[in-house]
């Protein structure tokens, strides 16, 4: 499962911008599903509540930074250039008690809407990994916060909770993450403390603006009323469904080719959909 090899190669096609918001993309196969995180709780398999990965087919209990960039296939484009782990909760259909496999991710590396200029993001450092939203809560959030849920092709039906989208459309699952680093730890003792939410720009505690990433899980809709049957497997609790959406990533970038969409995408503000470098390469 998944790439073995860098699947990169040239093309003739371009960004196009610039815009307000530089803007590199891809999109990632679902991988494997595990009790293991690695970075809530390394060294412990089968210590989580399920998740389902994304990106590095080899991401376990045991991943470390170094395993990290030196094995595994990866399922996304561009195949080993990328093998940045991400997961997320499992979606479990509970009539069956059976998990619900995605069918794809997009995973977005934007310069962000909160007053970071593009110029003056910066590449993600070896080994950086965090966490964004949080498995124990139980309320709703407001909008603008770290997750929410829409249905692909009706994007109006939109919520805090799991939402009802209509048969053939699909519910993707949205978390962000924050874009400002402290510039010193590549984790905390929470997994959120060395990144910050921009505001305004980002703050004097955490002054390095990198990428603003984000991602988007689609779960296919086959039946009238199916995603009133799912929960997340973080759903612990006797409310709606969602409330307790996270995600977590793995900085796992080939570092020349993470620099090249950075300098050539997000810098200049330009769009380069979801698989362009911008330096006249492509990812396939």
């Amino acid at each position: 499962m998944g790439h073995p090899e860098e699947r990169i190669r040239a093309t003739s096609e371009q960004p196009v911008g610039p815009y307000d918001v530089g803007a590199f993309r891809l999109r990632c196969d679902f991988s494997h599903f595990a009790f293991d995180d690695p970075i809530v709780y390394p060294n412990q398999p089968g210590r989580s509540h399920l998740h389902v990965f994304f990106g590095n087919t080899a991401v376990n209990a045991s991943t470390t930074t170094e395993s990290l960039l030196a094995t595994g296939n990866s399922t996304c484009n561009g195949g080993t250039v990328n093998r940045t782990g991400y997961w997320v909760p499992a979606m479990v259909d509970m009539r069956t008690n059976q998990v619900v496999t995605p069918e794809f991710g997009d995973f977005y590396y934007k310069t962000g809407y909160r007053g970071v200029l593009p110029a003056q993001v910066q590449p993600y450092p070896r080994g950086l990994r965090m966490i964004a939203g949080d498995p124990m809560n139980r309320a709703e959030n407001s909008f603008g916060g770290t997750y929410e849920f829409d249905c692909h092709n009706n994007p109006t039906i939109r919520g805090q909770r799991f939402v009802n989208c209509p048969v053939g459309d699909s519910m993707v699952m949205h978390v962000y993450f924050p874009q400002c680093w402290d510039g010193v730890n590549l984790d905390s003792p929470d997994h959120k403390s060395h990144m910050a939410y921009a505001n305004g720009g980002c703050p004097a505690s955490h002054p390095i603006p990198v990428p603003e990433f984000s991602i988007h899980v689609y779960y296919p809709v086959t039946q009238t009323n199916q995603t009133a049957n799912w929960r997340l497997a973080s759903d612990t609790y006797s409310g709606p469904a969602g409330y307790s959406s996270h995600a977590d990533w793995f900085n796992g970038w080939n570092q020349s080719i993470m620099e090249a969409w950075v300098r050539n995408c997000n810098n200049p503000a330009m769009d380069c959909h979801s698989h362009l470098v911008g330096d006249g390469r492509m990812l396939y």
